[in-house]
């Protein structure tokens, strides 16, 4: 067992800085501090470097760079390995430095992810941001920042194993992102237009589908008969099954007239931004939930995820959007939204493959998303006790 050295960063790597002068077809990169790096046209739509390219770092793969800007995520910067293209070109204004000797550049990447430097980084700014957002660190003074270093070894088995970690949650932030294009490709194709017929269906199935108002399809928020004991529910920012049981928010002994019971099957839908899309088909049978009235609440007559996915498509969105009142927050009633015209299959077992297959994509988002938030936290914990 080796204890770790306090140094300077300075002592473990040098400045890199200006170019060779050739620049021409090279990647300009910028840093995102939630994404790493990144082109900078898929930044900014556009390269912004203009005539200041020629002043620009050229980066090799492996060297790193300090973007000292202020944001949310990164009170005080973030450091990021350059590992997309063996040479590009990053903005002078960054502080790019290379690994001396057998030192891990992601050993010090990693080592600003824990947060641990911010005291020291808050220190060293001289007088706030700039006008740019940067904030006013001196390079001579970052490269004298201290902390811990372990033995090359060591800090190669530190980054290998933070670097595996993150490279399985790019691989399920992808696979969820695919997923969800592969929902919204398919909410367009599976989903009659004015003709009556969808582009792409289940095989049998080939009938025209039918128009009815959205009335003739679910009962308008039902009346019930209140529980002697529910849980009251605000669902102004739940999206998805899993945020429910997060969203109590306190007991009463009885609602308001206008609040909502909700009742398994039950759709819940945002009457308030509807382009949000935050709707949401009620399953919980554990306990007796009342809803806010910023929903319609619809009990469908059909298949319910069925008309969930309806209510999801650009279609159905815009002639929503039409029928709103309001600009600031745009807002639907529940008699308006009642007499959408919408197409249906008049086969209710086409409508419940649709449902089905929906049902199906969406409980694997569910799924990545549950391994992405466990995969964030076992990271969170390891740049906490991995470090001094």
């Amino acid at each position: 067992m080796f204890a770790w050295e306090q140094c300077k960063l300075g002592d473990v790597c040098e400045e890199v800085s200006g170019n060779n002068g050739n620049v021409k077809g090279l990647p300009i990169l910028t840093i995102s501090a939630a994404n790493g790096w990144m082109n900078q046209k898929d930044r900014f739509s556009q390269v912004i470097a203009g005539n200041e390219l020629k002043k620009y770092t050229l980066l090799k793969k492996g060297h790193l760079a300090y973007n000292h800007g202020n944001s949310k995520q990164a009170k005080y910067g973030t450091v990021f390995v350059q590992n997309l293209y063996d040479q590009a070109l990053v903005p002078r204004v960054y502080h790019s430095f290379k690994m001396k000797t057998e030192n891990n550049p992601y050993y010090v990447e990693y080592y600003f992810a824990t947060k641990k430097l911010d005291r020291e980084l808050a220190r060293l700014v001289t007088s706030g941001a700039r006008m740019d957002g940067l904030l006013n660190i001196n390079k001579k003074d970052f490269f004298k920042i201290k902390f811990e270093v372990p033995t090359p070894v060591e800090q190669s088995l530190i980054g290998t194993i933070l670097q595996k970690l993150d490279q399985t949650i790019t691989l399920h932030e992808e696979k969820k992102r695919q997923l969800e294009c592969l929902k919204s490709a398919l909410l367009q194709k599976m989903f009659a237009d004015k003709s009556g017929y969808p582009a792409v269906r289940f095989k049998g199935f080939d009938e025209r589908w039918e128009r009815h108002v959205l009335n003739d399809l679910a009962i308008f928020n039902p009346k019930c008969t209140l529980p002697t004991s529910f849980e009251y529910v605000d669902l102004g920012s739940v999206i998805g099954v899993e945020m429910i049981s997060h969203k109590t928010i306190s007991k009463f002994d009885a609602p308001s007239r206008a609040q909502r019971l909700a009742q398994v099957g039950d759709l819940f839908y945002q009457t308030v931004r509807p382009y949000q899309q935050n709707n949401y088909l009620f399953d919980n049978k554990d306990n007796a939930y009342v809803f806010s009235t910023g929903y319609a609440q619809l009990r469908p007559l059909i298949d319910g995820y069925f008309l969930l996915c309806l209510v999801q498509t650009k279609s159905f969105v815009r002639k929503v959007m039409n029928a709103c009142t309001g600009t600031s927050y745009p807002a639907i009633n529940s008699q308006d939204l009642a007499q959408i015209r919408v197409n249906i299959p008049i086969n209710s077992k086409e409508q419940r493959l649709i449902g089905n297959l929906y049902k199906v994509i969406d409980n694997l988002v569910t799924l990545y998303q549950r391994k992405l938030d466990d995969l964030n936290t076992i990271k969170q914990s390891l740049l906490q006790k991995m470090f001094i």
